[in-house]
């Protein structure tokens, strides 16, 4: 039976590829230990595509390797399941390689394989954690219709169905195999922590979990933050906060969001799709590859109270000019390593896009 979080009383695989190239880097052995985890971003990739993260290596591969790795003992393999039709409707820099009309091939040729392949470990002692589909789902709630940040593409794929009819296939074959945890992605508190995001974003999240196939018993968990920069905890001013007479909602860089950070953005999401059905044993991942900020010029305590955007802007780690920029952001470091159950509601800080690797162009 699965476990409630199955980081806990588990390593988790280190993927050698990543690992050696960490290790070529000046300093990089200090981390070169650490676990990634493994994306399946293209059909290719299941069988071995020459990646920068997966070399040659195929799933069966990894999947090989992990079985060693654990030597019998209970042991997480990370595995990024990344290639919806249409994907990343409103992010030229990552759109994959399926037309936005191409869910037979999604399912067929990239899903079917995959799930095919995992069931042949599902009696070895990995726990099988998969990451389904990247900044897919909430781009129907933030960029369709009449919103400022619409695109044709995306209003594409809320009509034709495909993310959540595609969510829902994967949810459904990855969640029989016994040993799978699927943990859906849920953006980050830079795109969907203001009110009008959030709550319809929480219900997406749960129409594609009852979708093609899928129960809400399916989904394990979500994660917040994959291959982005938000801060884990910004320590050095709350939500709560006022600066004579204004609160910290109002500075240009919080531009009225509910949530300053990715821990309160990610404990609060859990208790909203909890409320929108999903079990209450739900577990959320954070990912911190690429989250820690500062070095020797990170905030000491708030910023002067002259203002609140002086107030924010003096205290603030995350020193991006907005927290919905990524793509290889200046100054961006390593956050929290690899961690289970870190606090209430989480199940792990997890480095799930290896450190090092492009976002792509910016």
């Amino acid at each position: 039976e699965r476990v409630d979080n199955p980081y806990v009383g588990a390593d988790v695989y280190v993927n050698p590829i990543w690992s050696a190239n960490a290790a070529a880097e000046p300093g990089g052995e200090a981390i070169a230990d650490q676990p990634t985890g493994v994306w399946m971003d293209r059909i290719g990739a299941i069988e071995g595509n020459d990646s920068p993260t997966t070399g040659n290596m195929g799933l069966r591969d990894h999947l090989d390797e992990a079985v060693d790795q654990a030597a019998g003992q209970p042991l997480v393999f990370q595995l990024v399941i990344y290639n919806l039709p249409g994907r990343d409707c409103a992010a030229l820099a990552s759109n994959g390689e399926l037309g936005p009309e191409e869910l037979d091939r999604y399912q067929t040729e990239y899903i079917d394989p995959i799930a095919d392949i995992l069931a042949d470990y599902a009696d070895t002692s990995l726990r099988v954690v998969t990451t389904i589909e990247i900044d897919s789902l909430p781009n129907l709630v933030t960029n369709v219709g009449d919103r400022a940040t619409a695109t044709p593409e995306c209003d594409q794929m809320l009509a034709n169905g495909n993310y959540v009819q595609g969510v829902g296939y994967a949810l459904a074959e990855l969640g029989a195999i016994d040993n799978v945890y699927n943990y859906v992605d849920a953006g980050h508190h830079g795109w969907i922590g203001w009110e009008d995001n959030f709550t319809a974003s929480a219900a997406l999240f749960y129409e594609a979990a009852n979708a093609n196939g899928a129960t809400p018993d399916d989904v394990h968990g979500f994660i917040a933050n994959t291959a982005n920069y938000s801060a884990l905890v910004e320590e050095n001013f709350s939500i709560t906060d006022q600066v004579d007479g204004a609160s910290v909602r109002e500075s240009s860089w919080v531009d009225w969001n509910n949530f300053t950070d990715e821990l309160s953005f990610a404990q609060a999401l859990r208790q909203e799709l909890v409320s929108q059905g999903f079990d209450a044993g739900i577990g959320m991942l954070i990912d911190t590859s690429r989250n820690g900020w500062g070095g020797p010029d990170r905030p000491t305590g708030p910023g002067p109270r002259t203002d609140v955007d002086a107030y924010v802007d003096g205290g603030r780690y995350d020193q991006r000019i907005n927290p919905g920029n990524w793509c290889n952001q200046s100054g961006a470091g390593l956050g929290e390593r690899p961690t289970a159950a870190p606090e209430p509601g989480i199940d792990a800080y997890v480095w799930m896009k290896p450190p090092g690797e492009s976002d792509g162009s910016s």
